[in-house]
């Protein structure tokens, strides 16, 4: 059994511990450590006796381990190969530091600094005792306390022993080869005190602190001394011994060194554990936010759908700002910026707001009218200190040079506008070549299916030009029909203008499921029939067809808003057409409403829209030509809004017909025995999916990939990550998706809360708050209350009294779709879900904003049975 081993015997860490390991592990490095020697955990175990035996056979209570080992001490023959290994390695040195060297000490995770005994300055003649103190001591009440707070399950372990040449130290002390409290990798921290440091350790002293920076070389120095001042070079040596300690482990190091007649001396070296999870605050700083795409991805969002996302706004944004006059070197010059214009955090999407901003700022005409372009384009804030600098560096040239490109843009934009029209026809012809029949992709091989998405991506996304140039003018002429109504007729009457002018494609689904209701309401059977199929994951239209008028008007529904459905932009979402249950239930829901009399209960019925044009013509009946100009805003408003919403639609049938491919692909790879189930495929990247199909993939085992992808997302859900969140360096490297700055609690007064105004109109109701709408019920005349909603949430507004969203703005579906519907309602108001619950009666002005509380759940009378309720 080998109970002494030196530094040349090549033993492991379970027989050297965590701090002689480290040392061995430096030997070759050219730094200077003094001569060492160490007492195995062998030699432990042979020299208990029988009753201290009984304590480590799991016999013993932790106490009366504690106690046994009271007595311990190292047997003779253990005591003779200690005394001759002190002499063959110190013959001339009187004196020995003999530290503690336990296999969880010093390592990667825990350091149990301090815990452990260390004794300095110790003769021969006390090295025995020394040796049974430190044996002692790894089991002390203060060690067990220790691993019961860091949540260390395992008993300690019989610890080796270090017994190493004690330093006649001039100065002395500790360097951190990264600055442990801020996290920056580039300064090193020397704290240094005269003599040697157990007392700097132990806290009984303060230490000189200086900081040096790796890169430029420069020192910061003390402003009091409590000892004389190292010399520069003598703290860059220190410098450099931490660097290459931290070089030759893979990660920073805190050592402790000693100076010894002008020599430096290495005493130990151990991680630096209180930098995990702590990110370089020199890093590279990254702006994360999710309050505006939670409406397309909120929550967890398959590795598919993030990656398809991912290319599809590349390609999108890319277009858009050729569109813009955007130059292709300027385009090629900035393509990483287009390419991570999103994140996936914790298996959720995030924007990288950071590079829209600079995407923003690269638009021609930005640098000459930067306050225009920020209100333009929906920037809530100002840019951030960091780009607004790269911008204020702008000098006259460059100023000039985007204002010919300005030019340049505004012409384009003139030539674009005439020709949306026609553009847009062009693209929807376009898009019903590629999304033509849907039914062949069954009789499609797998290569055909990846040849189809190719041609698909081909097709539409590198060319998704109308909705583009619709969208950027549909923003411009709403924000300059609310200017022209403010000032020249006193009041934003934008509202109330845009309000159910008809030809909305997103407002027909509710209008349908109208029709559906209103069949279903004179035939109680088939209000029965309803509800059971609400509870079959696998019904169609044809179970139905005992009401033929009800059949057809449920095929043509699901032909035609079939993949309309609650997060459709995720292709894992099931669309209507495969699980149409919700919508079933929803009818069925109002049909019963319908049936029984009931209808929404709303204060107020008018026509806003003619009402606030009313208004107009009074405020401007003496000014002709003001009122030509806003009638040709107004109506070319209301145009491109109308026809943004149609065209968002159809991004709605591009990503069905997406989800289709990858299901079918699906379907391929699980008859191959590749994936288990067709779903499986969503836990794949969709060049991974691509690349099986195409021979560049750099893996074939999906299986394996797919399981590796699902424990991650179980360990997604454990927690979420903020709403908005800084990044510094590598993302996914030590960052904890923290709130930098926790934000002030929303003020909400007592009883009222402003928002928004969506859609005019007064109701007066009990609300029902949604989170999940799939298994959410309305009763007749409540308020509809969600923290955001997607264009599924149709179906659930088709029964509402009224609509109240925390989340949104003029331009969201929620806000567009419920003005169209004639649905008063509100979007942004901050706080809503925490202020208002299931069962409130609140009343509420749809035009000016304002929601008054007039009952709380608690104090109605009697208890309220609202199923679904959140």
């Amino acid at each position: 059994m080998r109970w002494i081993i030196t530094p040349d015997d090549n033993a492991d860490i379970e027989m050297l511990g965590g701090k002689a390991a480290s040392l061995a592990q430096l030997a070759n490095t050219g730094l200077s450590i003094p001569d060492w020697f160490v007492i195995s955990p062998a030699a432990m175990r042979a020299s208990l006796a029988p009753a201290q035996r009984a304590a480590f056979e799991g016999r013993c209570s932790d106490a009366e381990t504690a106690a046994r080992l009271a007595g311990i001490e190292p047997n003779a023959e253990i005591k003779r190969a200690v005394y001759a290994a002190f002499d063959s390695i110190m013959p001339a040195q009187g004196r020995v530091a003999v530290r503690s060297s336990a296999i969880d000490e010093d390592g990667g995770c825990f350091s149990f600094a301090g815990q452990l005994d260390s004794f300095l300055d110790v003769e021969r003649q006390d090295l025995a005792l020394r040796i049974a103190q430190v044996w002692q001591s790894a089991f002390a009440p203060r060690i067990i306390d220790y691993r019961r707070q860091h949540g260390i399950d395992t008993p300690p372990r019989m610890p080796a022993v270090l017994v190493q040449r004690m330093v006649d130290a001039d100065f002395a002390g500790v360097a951190f080869a990264a600055d442990p409290i801020s996290g920056r990798r580039a300064t090193t921290l020397v704290n240094a005190v005269a003599g040697t440091a157990e007392k700097m350790v132990a806290g009984e002293v303060d230490a000189d602190a200086y900081r040096i920076d790796k890169r430029s070389g420069g020192i910061e120095y003390p402003s009091v001394y409590t000892a004389p001042r190292l010399a520069a070079d003598q703290l860059r040596e220190i410098q450099q011994a931490a660097q290459i300690c931290s070089d030759h482990s893979g990660r920073p190091q805190d050592i402790e060194w000693a100076l010894e007649a002008g020599r430096l001396q290495l005493l130990q070296s151990r991680p630096i554990t209180t930098l995990d999870g702590v990110p370089d605050p020199d890093g590279r700083m990254r702006l994360w936010d999710n309050s505006n795409i939670v409406e397309s991805y909120g929550g967890i969002t398959s590795p598919l759908t993030f990656s398809f996302a991912r290319r599809a706004y590349a390609a999108v944004y890319t277009e858009f700002a050729r569109l813009l006059g955007m130059s292709d070197s300027e385009l090629q010059k900035h393509r990483q910026l287009y390419a991570n214009m999103l994140g996936y955090i914790d298996g959720r999407v995030y924007y990288n707001l950071l590079n829209w901003y600079r995407a923003l700022a690269l638009l021609p005409g930005f640098k000459m009218n930067r306050g225009f372009m920020e209100q333009m384009m929906g920037v809530a804030e100002g840019l951030p200190a960091e780009i607004a600098a790269e911008l204020e560096a702008a000098g006259v040239g460059d100023r000039l040079r985007d204002g010919w490109q300005l030019l340049r843009t505004l012409v384009g934009l003139g030539w674009n506008y005439a020709r949306l029209p026609a553009r847009t026809e062009r693209f929807r012809a376009r898009l019903d070549v590629a999304l033509e029949d849907p039914g062949k992709l069954s009789l499609m091989r797998l290569d055909e299916l990846g040849d189809h998405y190719r041609d698909l991506e081909q097709r539409l996304l590198l060319h998704w030009d109308a909705p583009l140039i619709n969208d950027l003018f549909a923003m411009i002429f709403h924000g300059l029909l609310r200017a022209l109504a403010q000032k020249w007729c006193g009041e934003p009457l934008d509202n109330d203008l845009l309000c159910a002018q008809g030809g909305m494609i997103s407002a027909e689904p509710a209008r349908r499921i109208g029709e559906l209701a209103r069949l279903a309401a004179v035939a109680p059977e088939l209000r029965n029939e309803l509800r059971a199929a609400a509870a079959d994951a696998g019904v169609t239209a044809a179970r139905f067809a005992a009401w033929p008028g009800f059949e057809a008007g449920l095929r043509d529904y699901l032909g035609r808003f079939g993949d309309r459905c609650l997060e459709e932009l995720k292709l894992e979402t099931s669309s209507t057409v495969d699980d149409p249950r919700l919508l079933l239930v929803t009818v069925a829901d109002l049909a019963e409403r319908i049936a029984s009399g009931q209808s929404p209960a709303r204060c107020e019925s008018h026509d806003p829209a003619a009402d606030a044009e009313l208004r107009v013509r009074r405020a401007l009946r003496r000014h002709p030509l003001r009122r030509l100009v806003f009638t040709r805003v107004l109506r070319v408003a209301r145009r491109l809004v109308r026809e943004r919403e149609n065209l968002r639609f159809e991004r709605t049938r591009v990503f069905g017909h997406v989800r289709r491919i990858v299901l079918e692909m699906g379907r391929r790879l699980a008859a191959a025995g590749r994936i288990e189930a067709a779903r499986d495929v969503f836990f794949l990247e969709i060049d991974e999916l691509l690349g099986v199909i195409e021979g560049t993939a750099t893996t074939t085992r999906l299986r394996e990939l797919v399981d590796l992808r699902k424990r991650n997302e179980q360990d997604y859900r454990a927690a979420a990550p903020a709403e908005r969140f800084e990044t510094h360096g590598a993302v996914q490297v030590d960052n904890r998706y923290r709130p930098s700055v926790e934000s002030a609690p929303i003020e909400v007064e007592d009883d009222s809360l402003q928002g928004t105004g969506a859609c005019p109109g007064i109701v007066e109701g009990i609300v029902r708050r949604i989170d999940d709408p799939q298994s959410a019920r309305l009763e007749a005349g409540e308020i509809l209350v969600a923290p955001r909603t997607d264009p599924g949430w149709v179906m659930l507004f088709a029964g509402a009294a009224g609509v109240l969203v925390e989340r949104g703005s003029l331009l969201s579906h929620s806000a567009i779709v419920t003005r169209e519907l004639g649905i008063p309602s509100i979007v942004a108001l901050p706080g809503l879900c925490d202020w208002l619950e299931t069962g409130d009666r609140v009343r509420f002005d749809g035009a000016s904003g304002r929601i008054e509380r007039i009952e709380r759940a608690a104090d109605s009378a009697g208890p309220l049975h609202l199923p679904g309720a959140a």
